[in-house]
């Protein structure tokens, strides 16, 4: 079967015209299936790779692959498989870097009259982990009205997009670090949802469905099984699509280098990704500040946007906590606190009172409170507003909301 082939320079005005350019094609009536890919001078720029097919969204890979398969029984990490139905398809490009000369490419679509076999399993699936406590046990907290508090990190990535590690490996280490919850958060795809019932049970713990919104302007997290979020749409329409399907947004690294959030919106999402992992320096006072002056009732959260173990910050670094039956009932509510680990010093805003945990010697803050905190379990009056651990040297241990 005939391959399409194009061929075409994406130019500076380009990518000032739109992020996301499309090129469609036709299959034939008998395709089964069909390859895409997408040849150019990585070392010139950067393009996105995605699918969009007639009934809607099949798959996005950002600048992580070159080529994706999309077939009945299995389709490429980050693509949803499927039979391909009549219509009009249309390859979707991002144009993430573009020099001022050009970016030349060719891009080939190839169909397939009987699918290619399934790629084999990736060996050596590891043990599941043993048996252990939950977090709240392990640190004797208490439970408040039925509800109890719940140890987790909202932001992580696997194979389906850029990440390295299986559903499954991933949902292993976020285990083995002793977390409840983990949201599995990859960007611009939900094509790793299928896979979370088998990886929570495999692992025994919660696996949160999440998407990372991602544009050249800021990435935010949609939490929950509700579909995909085209990241296209603006800002605005991620948050009313997100709530409206019962999900929960949230605002990732507002204050990281180029992953800053610069898009303007005339609605606040419900959280804030307040502690990214890269947030290594904690006596910066911007990630706070920036919060407090984009919305004051925001929850505070953390995440460690996992990748791959190399980069040195596993899951859990930083660890957020939430008190409800399900870690999307404790995010709604707001009820939220970070810690630097899952055992770092703990503030938690507890029924009328601040319950800190592991926090002597350190400095309980808020908009009216200044207490130094002696002993390893202290119960304080809580105070309305955002509060934190700090050191004496004003370095952030923990936050609650």
């Amino acid at each position: 079967m005939r391959a399409l082939r194009v061929t075409g320079r994406w130019t500076l005005e380009d990518r000032l015209a739109a992020p996301v350019h499309d090129v469609p094609f036709e299959l034939p009536a008998d395709a089964r299936g069909f390859t895409v890919r997408l040849s150019y001078d990585r070392s010139a720029g950067v393009l996105d790779l995605g699918c969009h097919g007639p009934l809607g969204f099949r798959g996005w890979s950002g600048g992580a692959r070159s080529e994706y398969t999309i077939t009945p029984a299995w389709a490429t990490p980050g693509y949803l498989s499927g039979e391909p139905e009549p219509g009009l398809w249309r390859v979707l490009l991002g144009l993430h870097r573009v020099p001022p000369g050009g970016l030349p490419y060719e891009l080939r679509v190839i169909p397939h009259l009987s699918p290619p076999l399934t790629p084999p399993a990736r060996p050596g699936l590891r043990p599941p982990p043993p048996p252990r406590e939950p977090a709240a046990t392990r640190r004797g907290l208490p439970s408040l009205g039925g509800l109890r508090w719940l140890a987790g990190d909202l932001h992580a990535h696997t194979v389906h997009s850029d990440g390295s590690l299986s559903v499954s490996e991933l949902a292993c280490l976020a285990a083995d670090r002793g977390l409840d919850f983990l949201a599995v958060t990859d960007h611009n795809t939900v094509s790793h949802h299928a896979e979370l019932p088998a990886a929570a049970t495999f692992a025994s713990i919660t696996l949160v469905p999440g998407q990372e919104v991602t544009t050249d302007l800021g990435h935010a997290n949609a939490f929950g099984d509700i579909g995909w979020i085209d990241f296209r749409q603006s800002p605005d329409r991620w948050a009313r699509e997100v709530r409206d399907r019962g999900g929960v947004l949230s605002i990732n690294h507002p204050v990281a280098g180029d992953c800053a959030w610069r898009h303007p919106m005339t609605a606040r999402p419900p959280a804030v990704e307040v502690w990214h992992w890269s947030w290594w320096d904690r006596t910066w006072g911007a990630p706070l500040a920036w919060t407090q002056i984009w919305s004051a009732g925001a929850a505070m959260v953390g995440g460690s946007d996992y990748h791959r173990p190399e980069e040195g910050h596993p899951p859990g670094d930083p660890t957020t906590w939430v008190l409800g039956g399900d870690p999307l009932e404790g995010l709604r509510a707001g009820a939220t606190a970070v810690s630097a680990t899952p055992d770092g010093p703990l503030l938690l805003r507890h029924g009328d009172d601040f319950l800190v945990v592991g926090g002597d010697g350190l400095v309980l803050w808020g908009p009216d409170m200044r207490r130094a905190v002696v002993g390893d379990r202290v119960t304080v009056p809580a105070r309305p507003g955002p509060h934190r651990l700090e050191t004496f040297r004003n370095e952030v241990m923990a936050l609650c909301t």
